[in-house]
């Protein structure tokens, strides 16, 4: 069980979003408040199981593909959530040792266990994290720009994290707000629940009374407005766990939850 962070602000009497997907990934930072909404959550919509966990699986595909194919160096995660298993700077310095990650977050149990547990891997690379709220896409520019290159690639990750914005317009004013600062070959990996199931739906709504932090599903139409302009990568936008599947694991069932990966111009 977590303990929690001395000298912190944090509640553990109300579930926490990143500690109860900490949980549904089988991670030990969360509470026995975020365990029970986790688990009312997964008795309505038994899948989020497999979504928190293909959530990681598409993350890894996805930045070791930038990282070996695409030959990004510079990745730019916003919303970082806890550090489980494979962050991004692991993925992406495993791939290139001289990777530069920037995560974003302002949550204090995510800023003490990132400060922590978020280190570099390699000799070479820059792994850091900055401490602005991702509805602020220019602090986040601005501070973003102290260890990474906007004259060079940058991958933009938002992953799983853009339900937590009630107004679909502020979420496509975040997304362009980042991906307007970097430059032409930078990309887009972006992620995120949706609506494809009526128990994700009535889960999600029912979170709403636990006095935790509301998500909203949508549809992956909506979500595809986040990559308007943007050159998307085969397969295009597709269940996280259709996109790119290693063939070793053979046919992975669709989850409720869409993403891809796309290139500016």
């Amino acid at each position: 069980m977590a303990e929690p962070v001395p000298g912190s602000k944090i509640d553990v009497t109300v579930p926490h979003s990143a500690r109860i997907w900490n949980y549904w990934m089988g991670g030990k930072d969360n509470y026995p408040v975020d365990r029970e909404a986790g688990d009312a959550f997964a008795a309505i919509s038994p899948g989020v199981f497999d979504l928190a966990r293909q959530s990681r699986k598409f993350l890894i595909r996805a930045v070791n593909h930038l990282a070996t194919e695409a030959g990004v160096r510079q990745f730019l995660d916003i919303g970082t959530g806890l550090p489980t298993m494979d962050n991004t700077h692991e993925v992406a310095q495993r791939a290139a040792p001289e990777a530069r990650v920037v995560y974003v977050d302002n949550d204090p149990l995510v800023l003490a266990h990132a400060r922590a547990l978020l280190t570099n891997t390699t000799d070479e690379g820059v792994t850091d994290y900055i401490d602005v709220d991702f509805h602020d896409p220019d602090q986040i520019v601005a501070d973003a720009r102290n260890v990474l290159n906007f004259t060079k690639p940058v991958a933009v990750m938002f992953m799983g994290v853009l339900g937590h914005v009630a107004d679909f317009d502020e979420v496509r004013s975040i997304v362009a707000g980042v991906m307007n600062a970097v430059p032409s070959g930078s990309y887009l990996v972006l992620w995120d629940g949706t609506d494809t199931s009526e128990e994700q739906v009535t889960a999600a709504d029912d979170y709403k009374e636990t006095g935790g932090e509301a998500y909203i599903v949508r549809s992956p139409e909506q979500l595809a407005r986040c990559f308007e302009g943007l050159e998307i990568l085969e397969p295009g936008l597709v269940s996280i766990s259709r996109w790119r599947p290693d063939p070793a694991e053979g046919d992975a069932e669709p989850v409720d939850g869409y993403g891809a990966v796309a290139r500016k111009p």
